[in-house]
Parts: structure tokens; C-alpha cells; sequence
């Protein structure tokens, strides 16, 4: 369902999203203490392609492929044990599904709201290191949260009546149809878990490749009949570590 009407409407910030900035400037702040803290602290630029896989038919557009930045924060707590912070965001296009009862990814054409995402973790990393070269093993898991901004899209195609009480009909309450369900019932709750290796590429930095799955672990206590599918996020990317300087 798309319309053409924009209402400027940012009341989809609530305060989580606020602490998640909050969150993405303590990590601008602290990466130029990375050569200070050596192998204690480390800090990490991410580029990741997200996938959210859902079996809907023919009932919605297909299931989101989205790239996805970030950064990562990570401490060293005992020997190859590290406590790490990352943070992905990425940008999606959504609407509201009534033969599904609830959001499905759609494409730019079919789009009521825009959804800015913030993967938040804080995850416990094994760091398990290949020689003396800088080549190391990572695996990690950890509770993790997928805080959603979610706000009618701008440039919307075809007219809606905003004054309507259909949903069919009202991108607004779509939108807001759509804000409730991902905020209700814990579905922003995903642990995650995964796997990645570091490779030196200079004397001053890392590459690293992972691979990562998030865990929809509210269907474990949802009435909802969904597909086995719905709800997981799978991860491949990239990370670029300063080394530390010895």
C-alpha cells in the first residue's frame, strides 16, 4: 500500500533510541584511546549485508537484503575472553500486511514507514589468536536488541486519507500499526551468536570476516502461528581493527 502524503510525523524516536545514540557517541569518543589501552581495549568499523528471511507467499514484497554499518567496542576481561559492545544499523522500507496481521518488508513502491534499525549487543567474545602475526579466531555470543525508529516514509506515491479508519487506507495508522507490533511482546529481544577471524593486512591494521545469527527467541512465548523462518537475522561482513602499537 503506498500513498503520497507526508506528515513529518518523528514521534517513532522514543527515548531507547535516544540511548542508542548515546551509545554510538561513546564509541566515537573512545576510539582514540585504542593505541593508549593496546590489546585492552579495541575498537572496530563493521559493514555487514543483513538478511531477514520471512515466508510470506505471495502476500508481501520479497524479504529484506540490506547492508548495514556499524562499530564495535570490545574489552579485555580475562586472558582470550573479551566483553564487546556492537552496535549495526541499517535502513529498511515496511508495511503493514492485514491478511497477515502484521509488518512485512515491501519495497520502495509499496512502502508506508521507514524503519531505522539499531542492532545493539553486548556479547562475551573468545579471542584465540593463530601465531604471532595478528590472525585470530573470534566466537561470540551475547543478549543482544534490535531498538527500531519507526516513522511514516517521506515521498509516499499515491494519495492516502490520513482522516480514514481503515488501515487499508491510512499510512498513519499503518505506520503506527507497525511501530506497536515490533515494540510489543519482546520481539526487539534477539540474542546473538557467531563466528570471525581476524587477518593482518598492514602494521596497523586487521581485516575480519564474520558471520553472525540472531536468535528470535519471543516466538518461544508468542500465540502467533508464523513461519519457522520469521523473525531470524542472519550477518556477513567485514571489520577493519587498528593494531596496537607495541
Amino acid at each position: 500500500m503506498s500513498f503520497l502524503r507526508y506528515n513529518g510525523n518523528m514521534s517513532g524516536f522514543s527515548p531507547r533510541f535516544k540511548r542508542a545514540a548515546v551509545f554510538l557517541s561513546l564509541l566515537l569518543v573512545l576510539i582514540p584511546m585504542s593505541p593508549v589501552f593496546g590489546d585492552v581495549l579495541q575498537w572496530s568499523v563493521l559493514g555487514n549485508i543483513l538478511v531477514f528471511p520471512a515466508d510470506n507467499g505471495t502476500s508481501s514484497d520479497p524479504f529484506p537484503i540490506l547492508p548495514s554499518g556499524g562499530a564495535s567496542l570490545s574489552l579485555q576481561i580475562w586472558g582470550p575472553l573479551r566483553a564487546e559492545l556492537t552496535e549495526d544499523i541499517y535502513i529498511t522500507n515496511y508495511e503493514y500486511n492485514s491478511d497477515l496481521s502484521r509488518p512485512v518488508g515491501s519495497s520502495q513502491e509499496n512502502r508506508s514507514a521507514l524503519v531505522i534499525g539499531f542492532l545493539t549487543a553486548i556479547q562475551i567474545t573468545g579471542y584465540f589468536a593463530l601465531g604471532d602475526n595478528g590472525t585470530a579466531l573470534r566466537v561470540y555470543a551475547g543478549p543482544a536488541a534490535d531498538l527500531r525508529a519507526i516513522v511514516l516514509s517521506a515521498g509516499l506515491n499515491f494519495p492516502g486519507d490520513f482522516s480514514s479508519e481503515d488501515i487499508e487506507k491510512n499510512p498513519q495508522l499503518q505506520t503506527d500499526a507497525i511501530r506497536d507490533y515490533f515494540w510489543s511482546e519482546g520481539r526487539w529481544f534477539m540474542p546473538v551468536a557467531g563466528v570471525g577471524m581476524d587477518f593482518p593486512i598492514s602494521e596497523n591494521f586487521l581485516i575480519g570476516f564474520d558471520l553472525r545469527a540472531w536468535f528470535p527467541v519471543y516466538k518461544l512465548n508468542s500465540e502467533e502461528n508464523l513461519p519457522a523462518i520469521d523473525g531470524w537475522r542472519f550477518g556477513a561482513g567485514l571489520r577493519i581493527t587498528p593494531r596496537s602499537k607495541r
